[in-house]
């Protein structure tokens, strides 16, 4: 049996984001991932610490020139466009089952509060200066770029030129934090994680050295204005980042509960701005690091990139519209290592489904219900079960596929121990022996639905009113119908 971490039996308050997303579309699947891996994590310190010492943040980032591209492309002012484009994002995370604590966005008034004060404080202390910038700028990372950066001229995610710009703009000091950073990561070896991450971020700081960036965009008239400067908006990510700083309640007596955050769950492509940028902004502000950042990995479509462009982009409502929203987590946290790449395929997405959801998960609660209401009416008896698996070292370390294998294959050893007794025959000869077997079987199954809720609420909370206190309260539902 594993013991608890001592970090585990020590925390006392959990605090974890997602993301901030980008409005100028719709979700896709990749934007899922994020989200119900933070879902995940939060639902299972909720039942550890209890509901008022999790905080669960994800949002939208508006502040950007692909907003105001967007609105123009529908013909709608850009306060409009935000507006219904987040409320469409956050409608879809609340179809998904989502149980974010702050749906942040980039234009709440607490968010400009934050901003402006930050700014004006890593001003004050002498991080910030005026200079001129002179390079490429790739508008959809929202980010400078330079040659060494590009494959033939492109960017090699994007497939487009940069532009080319030259204005004066705000510098913050990224430089002067370089070796305190380097430090900092080594004598961290969890701060950045997984350890391919980490190793990438310590090269990156090796070989190329951090420079100064620009914080802040001249020509663009939508978003936070300088407290010091009023003809410029702050730069994407100096204004992004630091919703992790407003949603834990920055300027209010919150604040100290839940910063510093204990987890930011980040794709692999951002880990320059939350591993080399934002601790540096952190220090300038006075603030406190978040204890840990995990980049996780992506995942492609049928051995495909997920591209706009090549519209293979799979809208998560329409998966759980057919197969719910239980299908969908067990699918992206049980096939896909948490921090390594993946690929995800329809046919692949339904024989899992059919395999371990509807003839495993749902095949056993079936029978194991159907037996106990005709063997011994309705009723089981209620043992104390010994865990075969302890998992919240895993799910704590994010370990998600290694749970949720842990556990199925205890469910399919309930399926063989069923098999092995054959309680249609065992009941002809020793009915007692039956209800023995059978209740520990169901005693067993509860248990794992206990541990299953973080990954599978819905289905989970199905399992428990089934079986709920030593009686079968109903056995119509079919938890997962099969599908060709």
């Amino acid at each position: 049996m594993k013991k608890t971490t001592q970090q585990n039996q020590t925390r006392s308050k959990f605090y974890v984001t997602t993301p901030i997303y980008y409005i100028n579309d719709v979700p896709h699947i990749g934007h899922a991932y994020s989200t119900i891996a933070a879902d995940t994590l939060a639902r299972f310190y909720r039942d550890k610490l209890g509901k008022d010492n999790v905080l669960f943040v994800t949002g939208t980032d508006e502040n950007s020139q692909k907003s105001v591209d967007a609105a123009k492309k529908a013909e709608k002012s850009i306060q409009t466009y935000t507006d219904e484009t987040a409320q469409k994002w956050q409608g879809i995370f609340d179809n998904l089952g989502i149980t974010y604590d702050r749906f942040i966005r980039t234009t709440d008034t607490d968010h400009i509060a934050t901003v402006q004060d930050i700014l004006q404080k890593v001003y004050d202390n002498g991080d910030i200066y005026k200079g001129v910038y002179e390079g490429l700028y790739c508008v959809g990372h929202e980010a400078f770029m330079k040659e060494d950066d590009l494959v033939d001229g492109l960017c090699p995610d994007h497939k487009k030129a940069p532009e080319h710009i030259k204005e004066e703009n705000w510098f913050f000091k990224l430089s002067k934090y370089q070796d305190r950073l380097k430090h900092y990561i080594l004598d961290n070896p969890d701060f950045i994680q997984p350890q391919s991450r980490r190793n990438e971020v310590l090269s990156f700081i090796e070989t190329k050295g951090l420079e100064d960036f620009s914080i802040s965009r001249e020509t663009q008239e939508w978003g936070i204005r300088l407290p010091f400067d009023d003809s410029q908006v702050a730069y994407v990510w100096f204004d992004a980042l630091l919703n992790y700083v407003t949603a834990a309640g920055y300027g209010t007596d919150n604040f100290d509960k839940w910063w510093p955050a204990d987890l930011h769950i980040v794709g692999k492509d951002i880990i320059k701005f939350h591993c080399i940028y934002w601790p540096a902004m952190l220090w300038s502000a006075g603030l406190d690091l978040p204890r840990q950042v995990f980049a996780h990995g992506f995942f492609t479509i049928n051995g495909e990139k997920i591209s706009k462009s090549l519209g293979n982009a799979i809208d998560p409502t329409e998966l759980v519209q057919k197969y719910g929203n239980d299908a969908l987590r067990y699918y992206l946290l049980r096939e896909i290592t948490f921090g390594s790449d993946g690929d995800f395929s329809l046919q692949r997405f339904n024989d899992v489904y059919n395999s371990d959801l509807a003839n495993n998960l749902g095949n056993l609660t079936s029978r194991l219900s159907t037996m106990l209401i005709k063997y011994n009416n309705a009723k089981y008896n209620e043992v104390k079960v010994k865990p075969r698996y302890e998992y919240e070292d895993d799910i704590t370390s994010l370990k998600f596929h290694t749970c949720l294998s842990e556990l199925f294959s205890w469910l399919d050893s309930l399926n063989g121990a069923i098999e092995e007794n054959k309680p249609w025959e065992l009941f002809k000869t020793d009915p007692e022996k039956t209800v023995t077997v059978l209740s520990a079987i169901a005693c067993e199954l509860l248990l794992i639905t206990k541990y299953l809720e973080p990954f599978l609420p819905e289905s989970s909370k199905k399992v428990q009113a089934i079986f709920h206190n030593g009686v079968i309260t109903q056995n119509s539902e079919v938890l997962f119908p099969k599908f060709d």
